[in-house]
C-alpha cells in the first residue's frame, strides 16, 4: 500500500478546511495535504448562490461561490498545499494515520504529524423524524433541493411545503418562488423561527409566504407522487393537538429540520464527542481530546455564519502546524467549562486561559435584557436579546486576568440584567 507523509493533513475542502490549509501553510508547515470527496473545492458553498456571505470577514456582501473563490484562488498559489479531490477517507486513528481511496490511486495511507477534521455536516432526513404516511416521490432535504435547482437546473416541484425554518429551508422558499413554484407554507414546530431573522424577513415576509409556528406535519399523503400533507398545531410538549389538523395539497415536501456534524471518523479515532453539539470536545486551540488532532467548523458545532467557520479553521490550521513542527506549547493546566443557566451548547469546552478565547454559544430559550456571565462575574457581556437560532460569539481576554492555579472549572451562564 502506498504511503504519503504530510506535516498537516486536512479532511474536508469546504470553508473550514481551506482556511485551515492556508493558516497551516502561513505558520510554516512543510507539506499540507487536503482531502475531499467532492469534485471541486469549496464544500457546500458552490451551490449557495444567494448573497449574505462574508459580511464579517470581508466586509462585503458575497454569494457562496464568491466567498469560496477567495480561498480557492489563494490555495492554488501555495506550492506547499496539495489537494486530492474525489477522495474518500475510510478511517483515521489516534496515530494521525489516514486510510483513503480514490479511483486513480486505489487505497493509500497518509502518515501525518497532525490532523485537522473539517468534514462539515449533513442534513436530518425523514427517517429521523418518523413522519407517518406513505413513501411517495417528491420528498427532499432542503440542501438536496438547493443542489438540484442551483447546480443541476431541475425544479423539484410546483406546489411546495417546507418543514422546518432552518436557514437553507428559508432560502429555498425564496429560491423556489423566484423559479415559479408556489410555496404553500413553512411549518415550524417551535414557537420561533429556526433561521436567522434576516432570512425570515427577506425570504418569507418579502414574498408573503406563510410561516406556521408551533405546527408540525402529522401525515404524508400520496402513492407514486406526493399529493398532500396533514399539518396540525402542537402543544407545549410538541404533541399535535386533536382537531387542529388541516390538509395542504402539494407535490413537494422539503425538510429543513436541522444539521448533524459529520463525526463518524471522529468516533472511529476515539475522540470525545459533546452530546450537546454533536461534535468533538475541543479547547481554544481547536484541539480535540486526542493530542495532535484538531477540528473546526460545522464538524464541531453547527454555525450560523460561514465567517465563524473560517475563523475556527484558521485557529485549527495554525495550531495543527505548530504541533506538527513541535512548537505548540502544552498548557500548564486546563479549566473545564460548565454550561449554566439557559446555555444549550458551548465551544470550546475546555480552556487553558492563557490568552484570548473566542466562545461560540447557543442558548436554550429566547430572552431579552440579559448578560453573559463567566464564573462568579469574572467577565460579563450585555446582550439586548438572545435567541436559540442565533449563535453568540464572545471574545474573553484571559491574558488580562491571572486565575489561581486551583481553578479547575468555570461556569458560563445567561443572567437577567
Amino acid at each position: 500500500m502506498r504511503e504519503i507523509k504530510a506535516d498537516v493533513a486536512i479532511i474536508g475542502a469546504g470553508p473550514a478546511g481551506l482556511a485551515a490549509a492556508l493558516s497551516a501553510e502561513r505558520e510554516g508547515a512543510g507539506e499540507v495535504l487536503v482531502l475531499d470527496r467532492g469534485e471541486e473545492l469549496g464544500g457546500i458553498l458552490p451551490q449557495c448562490i444567494h448573497n449574505g456571505f462574508g459580511l464579517h470577514r470581508f466586509k462585503e456582501d458575497l454569494t457562496g461561490p464568491e466567498y469560496a473563490q477567495r480561498f480557492i484562488d489563494e490555495v492554488k498559489t501555495k506550492r506547499k498545499i496539495d489537494v486530492k479531490l474525489k477522495t474518500i477517507v475510510l478511517e483515521i486513528n489516534q496515530n494521525k494515520e489516514v486510510l483513503a481511496t480514490n479511483s486513480e490511486e486505489g487505497i493509500f495511507k497518509i502518515r501525518a504529524n497532525s490532523l485537522v477534521l473539517a468534514m462539515g455536516c449533513r442534513e436530518k432526513t425523514r427517517e429521523m423524524l418518523h413522519i407517518p404516511g406513505s413513501r411517495p416521490a417528491g420528498i427532499f432535504t432542503a440542501g438536496l433541493a438547493q443542489q438540484w435547482v442551483n447546480l443541476e437546473g431541475y425544479l423539484p416541484g410546483r406546489e411546495v411545503v417546507i418543514l422546518g425554518s432552518g436557514d437553507v429551508g428559508l432560502i429555498m422558499a425564496r429560491r423556489l418562488t423566484l423559479e415559479g413554484a408556489e410555496v404553500k407554507a413553512v411549518v415550524e414546530i417551535m414557537p420561533y423561527p429556526g433561521g436567522l431573522t434576516r432570512n425570515v424577513v427577506q425570504c418569507l415576509q418579502d414574498f408573503d409566504i406563510p410561516l406556521l409556528l408551533e405546527h408540525t406535519i402529522t401525515f404524508i399523503h400520496g402513492k407514486d407522487r406526493l399529493e398532500a400533507v396533514s399539518v396540525a398545531k402542537v402543544n407545549s410538549k410538541k404533541e399535535p393537538i386533536p382537531g387542529t389538523e388541516k390538509i395542504i395539497p402539494c407535490d413537494t415536501l422539503l425538510l429543513s429540520v436541522g444539521l448533524i456534524p459529520e463525526n463518524e471518523l471522529s468516533s472511529l479515532a476515539g475522540i470525545e464527542i459533546d452530546p450537546s453539539t454533536g461534535g468533538p470536545v475541543v479547547d481554544e486551540r481547536m484541539q480535540t481530546s486526542v493530542e495532535g488532532i484538531f477540528a473546526c467548523g460545522n464538524v464541531v458545532q453547527i454555525n450560523d455564519l460561514v465567517d465563524y467557520v473560517s475563523q475556527q479553521g484558521e485557529v485549527a490550521g495554525k495550531n495543527a502546524a505548530l504541533y506538527a513542527l513541535g512548537k505548540l506549547e502544552q498548557p500548564k493546566g486546563v479549566i473545564n467549562l460548565k454550561k449554566g443557566r439557559n446555555i444549550r451548547s458551548l465551544v470550546p469546552q475546555i480552556i487553558s486561559a492563557q490568552g484570548k478565547v473566542s466562545f461560540f454559544i447557543r442558548v436554550k430559550n429566547p430572552e431579552q435584557k440579559v448578560k453573559l456571565v463567566l464564573g462568579k462575574s469574572i467577565f460579563q457581556q450585555k446582550n439586548p436579546i438572545v435567541k436559540p437560532n442565533q449563535m453568540i460569539t464572545w471574545e474573553v481576554p484571559f491574558e488580562d486576568l491571572r486565575l489561581n492555579d486551583d481553578v479547575k472549572e468555570l461556569e458560563v451562564s445567561i443572567r437577567k440584567l
